[in-house]
């Protein structure tokens, strides 16, 4: 059986107080969205445009239980599992290569 890969992925603001999880087959496509205002409208009303977190799955059903996971955690926990991979907090959308960002 072919399985279509994913990602469970973390945008937020410049400022890091808000946070949006969600999932996708093709993170540069959906971050890029998210950018350009053709994603969540939560992402475009707190201006939640920096990538600081993702996560590769082999299937996109894994990747949506993680989602799912995550979306239960406390913020901390969050802000905790995002650190312990990019303890700046930076933005990731470099590493992605992005189409002509806006």
């Amino acid at each position: 059986m072919l399985y279509t890969q994913g990602h469970v992925y973390i945008m937020t603001n410049q400022y890091r107080t808000t946070f949006y999880i969600g999932v996708t087959s093709d993170l540069r496509s959906r971050v890029w969205q998210h950018i350009n205002n053709e994603g969540s409208l939560f992402v475009k009303k707190y201006k939640l445009y920096d990538l600081v977190y993702y996560e590769y799955f082999e299937r996109i059903a894994d990747a949506i239980d993680r989602e799912k996971q995550l979306k239960r955690w406390h913020k901390d926990w969050k802000v905790n599992l995002i650190k312990e991979e990019n303890p700046d907090m930076k933005d990731l959308k470099g590493e992605l290569e992005l189409p002509d960002e806006h």
